[in-house]
């Protein structure tokens, strides 16, 4: 029999150990998962931040971030670019939509905003119609100031709000607005530029409204689009919002689209002031 050193012993002991180790400590700690989502600015200011940080603090699954609009959350996902999107209207029957799917988990509201130090207060729905279209083009109109009115909307025809306010206000998708508008790419350019222009006037969703100071929203018919408003229908401009997946998500998106839709992700969305599918439940039948 080969007789083994006891230096060759030590040798072979210390292989033992080490591969021990390999085997059970792996060298370097594994990454966390990541997922990106891509989304409307109103949809990120009513819920999804707060969502992200509660689920990253749950799982340690960190979730990065990024505005550029509801068509943009719900395209991005379709070209596998986004493993998630928010979005605050319904898919369009197109071919760069037809292989995602739409997961409401919130409410949210459309509304008509103006300069905090503007006088107006109230409007009704014919005159933000008359407003929109140019017929209304002066705020004396709406018994404000002997100025001009400054109307703000935004890109095209598909944008959430854009497309939800030529649904909900007009019945019609191809409604076309003033050609004197001032045209903002998404929601937020078009809320900073009406929080600084005392003459302006846009649609927006209250979820990020109400968190700018220089706004002020008005209410509809004499109806203000507080959380108990909406919740109960007396509002009249709600709508859902969504998270976006593939068709067939992964695993690690279907995770935390059932975090939303769970009793703890709803919380967390009724915390931040959105209404969630509990408390919206009647909005649904009508």
């Amino acid at each position: 029999m080969r007789k083994i050193s006891t230096t060759g012993l030590v040798s072979i002991v210390c292989m033992a150990i080490l591969t021990l180790v390999v085997v059970y400590y792996p060298i370097g700690k594994a990454e966390a998962a990541e997922l990106k989502w891509v989304g409307c600015g109103i949809t990120k200011k009513a819920f999804m931040k707060a969502l992200a940080a509660a689920y990253e603090k749950k799982t340690g699954t960190k979730i990065v971030i990024k505005g550029g609009g509801a068509t943009k959350g719900i395209r991005v996902v379709a070209k596998g670019l986004a493993d998630i999107g928010g979005s605050c209207r319904h898919k369009i029957d197109v071919p760069e939509e037809k292989s995602t799917k739409l997961h409401q988990v919130a409410w949210d509201a459309l509304v008509a905003v103006v300069n905090k130090d503007n006088p107006v207060g109230n409007i009704t729905v014919k005159q933000v119609k008359g407003v929109l279209t140019g017929k209304i083009k002066n705020w004396k109109a709406l018994g404000g100031p002997d100025l001009p009115i400054t109307v703000y909307v935004r890109k095209g025809k598909i944008s959430g709000v854009g497309l939800m306010t030529r649904e909900l206000l007009f019945n019609n998708l191809a409604q076309n607005f003033s050609p004197d508008a001032k045209i903002k790419r998404s929601s937020g350019p078009l809320e900073r530029g009406i929080s600084v222009d005392p003459k302006g006037f846009g649609m927006t969703g209250i979820s990020s409204a109400k968190k700018r100071k220089k706004l002020k929203i008005l209410k509809v018919n004499g109806i203000s689009p507080t959380k108990e408003n909406i919740i109960s229908g007396k509002y009249p401009f709600y709508r859902p919002l969504y998270l976006t997946t593939k068709a067939e998500p992964s695993n690690e998106v279907k995770k935390f689209i059932a975090f939303a839709l769970s009793p703890e992700g709803q919380a967390v969305i009724s915390q931040q002031g959105t209404v969630n599918l509990k408390e919206g439940k009647s909005l649904r039948a009508r």
